[in-house]
């Protein structure tokens, strides 16, 4: 078995998806330190050997669970990874949704599984079905992989289908990861999130403060897992990262105690971004999509060219910037990002329809 070394799409997102109007990204645009309000007084070093207490507390108080279900990592990318790490050997099966995002399938390679996919489709909106998964799921099955929101086309799964799906996973002894970075977006009225966890149960949840926030740099995330479960994946976080940047950890509390006002910030770009996608690209005829009232990113098929071929066109012709969508397994669609500065979104969206004639 060749194991993968490598994330493509990384490489991609770093090196070359930059452009005057990118909408490549899939998060919120940045927040700067004034969005956080006044800052606290910082430590150098606290009592974090296996994540900061106060941390730990305020992420299982905002899922009503307790910290020992909690394990803190640097942001999704590495909770993924953390996650598959302790879950996963080598030869096992991993049963994973097909359009995926590319980091976790060649996480998923380089921890050595034997990757099974089930389809999301175009003509079904992108739904999670629980049957196509279930009938998919075979008695070698270890580990069931979704994103919620979905990641590229922003499908919001109810929480009921995932139970179903995590209740045929249970039977043959299989665990469920439920990637629920964009579902951050889709928090109540008092900023309670719909999570798939249960402290009891078999899904373990990965997420972070990076996408719907615009805190990228404070590498804030956490996975939320049964408890013997957790402090395997801390323990194992002794070979990876031994213990985390302690001010990064302060400063990651405090961003929790001020996330209603981000949530407002996000929402008024989101807003503003969509209306825009709806006026500009929602009915273009060179495009095949499903369009949704939240998440960050949509994924139409183009219908007259490849998504490598657009992308480069795009990027030299009209100095602006998507994710092909050979990167989620489907060559013919792009990703499309809608978090970035209103201005910038809406010139590139223009020069986006431009490019498709």
């Amino acid at each position: 078995m060749t194991r993968v070394m490598a994330s493509d799409y990384m490489a991609f997102a770093k090196l070359e998806s930059g452009a005057r109007f990118s909408l490549a990204t899939s998060g919120v645009a940045n927040a700067e330190f004034a969005d956080l309000g006044p800052l606290p007084e910082l430590t150098l070093h606290g009592d974090n050997i296996y994540g900061w207490p106060p941390l730990l507390e305020a992420i299982a108080d905002r899922f009503g669970i307790g910290a020992n279900n909690v394990v803190t990592a640097t942001g999704t990318a590495f909770a993924n990874h953390l996650a598959f790490a302790a879950m996963v050997q080598p030869g096992d099966e991993v049963l994973i949704e097909t359009p995926a995002y590319e980091l976790l399938v060649s996480a998923l390679k380089y921890l050595g599984a034997s990757l099974s996919i089930f389809a999301r489709r175009a003509d079904q909106a992108w739904r999670l079905d629980p049957s196509v998964v279930i009938a998919a799921i075979t008695p070698r099955t270890r580990l069931v992989v979704l994103t919620n929101l979905h990641n590229p086309s922003s499908h919001l799964a109810p929480l009921a289908e995932i139970a179903l799906i995590a209740q045929a996973a249970a039977r043959v002894g299989a665990h469920v990861v439920v990637d629920e970075v964009y579902l951050e977006l889709m928090a109540g009225p008092h900023g309670a999130i719909p999570t798939s966890f249960t402290p009891g149960g078999n899904i373990v949840v990965t997420s972070s403060l990076t996408k719907a926030y615009g805190l990228t740099g404070l590498r804030c995330g956490w996975i939320l897992a049964p408890a013997e479960l957790a402090h395997r994946m801390w323990r194992l976080n002794d070979l990876f990262g031994s213990t985390a940047n302690h001010p990064g950890e302060q400063l990651s509390l405090w961003a929790f105690g001020r996330l209603a006002g981000l949530r407002a910030r996000a929402t008024a770009i989101l807003e503003e971004n969509r209306a825009a996608y709806r006026a500009i690209l929602g009915g273009h005829p060179a495009l095949e999509q499903t369009t949704f009232e939240h998440g960050t990113t949509v994924f139409p098929r183009l219908t007259h060219e490849g998504g490598d071929h657009f992308f480069r066109r795009l990027k030299a012709d009209f100095e602006t910037s998507v994710v092909p969508g050979r990167f989620f397994g489907e060559p013919n669609h792009i990703r499309i990002g809608l978090g970035a500065d209103p201005a910038m979104t809406r010139t590139g969206l223009e020069r986006l329809a431009k490019a498709l004639g």
